[in-house]
């Protein structure tokens, strides 16, 4: 894999650019000492005050709605050290997502945004205008939460009357996110009618799909949903130790399998008019950032495995007669996973496709899940390289074994 470069800094002054250049460094500078740190037993005064540092210019830029820092924070550190660009990330993400309310003789509250990626299928595509008319089903919905016992009783729960796109979810920023968090906990707490204008700018109408009336659509949603509650509520405690944990855990999956089913028919009222009823597969309910990492991957996954099999439909040839060799790739700077598919009797290549990859991801568990995917459309034929290189050559390829 290419070695990439750490961008310049720009030369210091006391411009506005240059001073917001100054944190974006000392950002990635103090994830990186703190990432250093992170396995000390104990912690220093100096390591303290960091800390404290590096959380009052998160929370600063989020305010002062400066993404550019924070962003070019991320980016930057990706190049100094994988942990440090894992850990600033994290960092941002949560304070973006989450908000602490502090108040004297008052317990701590949080709140906090979520979302559950849904694909949906239908003919022809859903329609905008015809969601979340039916009141009744979506009153029901956000209930729901609380009653699978996946909030807590003794927290509120609301929900966005509106199903976003990807492209919606994308285009939310950091700081944008952050006021969002606050504009719903104001309406939550205020008696008064509480203007929302960061949720209202949220929604900006779903892209155009070009489905025809009868296309069979697979289309990704968001539900966006924000959870108040007590700080120090237990509902939301996993036990200590790794097997209470995990059975914790596992009874709360197991309580959102059980809840998706409940729901399915509500949701499909609140996207569909009525006889209508499109099919809904869920992904699993997390914090904002999290759900939207996990449906992006789900789309990209489905994408590329749908590109593979028109590719195998342009040539005619049978998903068991072509052999897929699977490898990161650097295009322009930018990590993606790409399969490339050949005739198994050797030849020239058929078809390749990508998809996105984080720098700091699993890459085995990347390439699992890709040749899982391939052996589900009938690829039996499939091997792992090292990366690809500028001229499209796979390097040091062996035939995949899964683990």
């Amino acid at each position: 894999m290419p070695k990439n470069k750490r961008p310049a800094p720009r030369k210091s002054s006391d411009s506005a650019e240059d001073k917001d250049d100054a944190v974006t460094q000392s950002l990635c500078d103090l994830a990186l000492d703190l990432v250093e740190q992170e396995d000390s037993d104990t912690q220093s005064e100096l390591l303290r005050a960091k800390e404290t540092e590096f959380q009052r210019l998160i929370r600063k830029n989020l305010n002062q709605k400066k993404d550019e820092v924070l962003y070019e924070a991320i980016e930057r550190a990706k190049y100094e050290d994988v942990g440090a660009y894992q850990f600033l990330r994290a960092q941002i993400e949560e304070a973006a997502s989450t908000v602490l309310i502090r108040r004297e003789g008052a317990p701590t509250m949080e709140i906090n945004a979520f979302v559950v990626p849904v694909f949906v299928h239908s003919a022809g595509g859903l329609r905008e205008e015809q969601g979340f008319q039916d009141q009744e089903a979506f009153e029901q919905l956000v209930a729901s939460f609380q009653q699978a016992q996946l909030e807590s009783p003794k927290a509120k729960v609301v929900l966005m009357n509106h199903a976003y796109d990807l492209s919606e979810i994308d285009g939310i920023t950091y700081s944008h996110l952050n006021e969002m968090v606050r504009d719903a906990w104001a309406s939550m707490t205020d008696k008064k009618v509480t203007a929302t204008p960061a949720l209202e700018r949220s929604v900006t109408g779903w892209s155009a799909t070009g489905f025809g009336a009868q296309d069979a659509a697979v289309e990704l949603r968001f539900l966006l949903g924000f959870a108040l509650k007590r700080a120090d509520d237990p509902f939301y405690q996993a036990p200590d130790g790794e097997e209470a944990a995990d059975a914790w855990f596992a009874a709360r999956m197991a309580r959102y399998q059980d809840w998706t089913v409940r729901v399915a028919p509500l949701l499909q009222r609140c996207l569909a008019p009525a006889g209508d009823a499109p099919e809904i597969n869920f992904l699993y309910q997390d914090l904002f950032h999290g759900g939207k990492e996990q449906g992006m991957a789900e789309y990209f996954m489905l994408q590329m495995m749908a590109e593979i099999n028109a590719a195998l439909d342009r040539h005619g040839v049978a998903a068991t007669g072509v052999k897929a060799v699977v490898a990161p790739a650097d295009v322009g700077g930018n990590m993606l996973l790409r399969v490339n598919l050949y005739a198994l009797d050797g030849g020239a290549l058929l078809a390749t496709s990508e998809k996105p990859l984080d720098l700091a991801a699993d890459l085995e568990m990347e390439v699992d899940d890709v040749a899982d995917a391939l052996r589900t459309v009938g690829v039996q034929a499939v091997a792992v390289a090292l990366r690809f290189d500028a001229q499209g050559l796979a390097l040091e390829e062996q035939a995949y074994t899964a683990r």
